[in-house]
């Protein structure tokens, strides 16, 4: 028996409707599985789907109830205007993590030469954003799971950036020990171990990738501090290079969670022209602060 993409629609919203965004996510997973816009189905609502293409809904729809997220499902997820794979070796990211990359661009020009690293790249999103926007850039991308830097190889050639990114497996700044940059990024793990998360966010994204330890603060107390050392044999002498952290004057822009502002700029109080970017609920989700220029830095 064929089944209209009305009726479709309706016994999968039907089915999610434990789900929040049931409908949404029914529409979404049924416009992948015809490989159609919103557009053709508003003016299509009496369509039918194919005994395969049927299967497939089902299957989707099925994993979708177990709170399998969308995106993994699909397997991709936009970001900055860019179509990136997304598995479970890394985390999704989200529409909050653009105001990162927004920072960084109010920042430095596209014909600007700079050096950035992407501190716990993940899918690649962040770096892959800023070559993206910043052909002159040298960007670094830097994670800890050789899975998630296969993830971000991939998206980096689908985005055709690969030649202009390195990728190394690195804890932290590990990796780059030695080198100068004149803006490290990072949307660290922030998330404290006792936190409550939707079932779609504990149940399949990667834990390393999201929680922190028993404040949420640990990546950060880790982090800053690498990304600062740089400054001592700087102050004792300007020509020397010191381990891995900012270029003179360099910028620090981190990803934030909810109330974690005060607890940032207590770790940055001995950085310069602190500031915090708010999202469009008013929530702080980036801190910035730049490296001082003086011997007192």
């Amino acid at each position: 028996m064929e089944t209209s993409l009305r009726e479709a629609l309706h016994s999968a919203a039907t089915r999610l409707s434990g789900l929040a965004t049931a409908r949404r996510d029914a529409q979404l997973l049924l416009l992948r599985v015809l490989g159609r816009d919103r557009a053709w189905l508003f003016a299509h609502p009496d369509g039918v789907l194919s005994e395969a293409q049927a299967r497939q809904f089902d299957e989707w729809i099925e994993r979708r109830a177990r709170h399998e997220p969308v995106q993994y499902i699909v397997g991709e997820q936009e970001f900055y205007g860019l179509k990136l794979q997304v598995t479970p070796d890394v985390l999704i990211p989200r529409p909050e993590t653009e105001h990162l990359v927004e920072a960084v661009l109010r920042r430095f020009s596209p014909g600007n030469v700079v050096r950035i690293v992407d501190v716990g790249t993940g899918s690649g999103a962040i770096a892959i954003a800023l070559a993206h926007a910043l052909p002159q850039a040298e960007v670094t991308g830097l994670d800890i799971s050789a899975a998630a830097l296969e993830i971000a190889r991939q998206n980096a050639a689908r985005c055709e950036v690969n030649g202009r990114i390195r990728w190394l497996k690195s804890n932290l700044l590990a990796a780059v020990r030695g080198e100068s940059f004149d803006a490290i990024v990072s949307n660290p793990p922030y998330v404290a171990e006792a936190a409550t998360l939707e079932a779609q966010v504990r149940l399949y994204e990667p834990r390393e990738a999201l929680f922190a330890g028993p404040t949420g603060l640990e990546i950060y107390e880790r982090l800053i501090p690498e990304a600062r050392e740089a400054l001592h044999p700087i102050r004792a002498n300007y020509g020397a290079m010191g381990t891995p952290a900012l270029a003179p004057g360099g910028w620090l822009l981190l990803e934030i969670g909810h109330g974690q502002r005060d607890a940032l700029r207590e770790l940055l109080v001995d950085w310069g022209g602190v500031e915090f970017v708010a999202d469009l609920q008013g929530i702080p989700r980036v801190a910035i602060a730049r490296r001082r220029l003086t011997k007192e830095a």
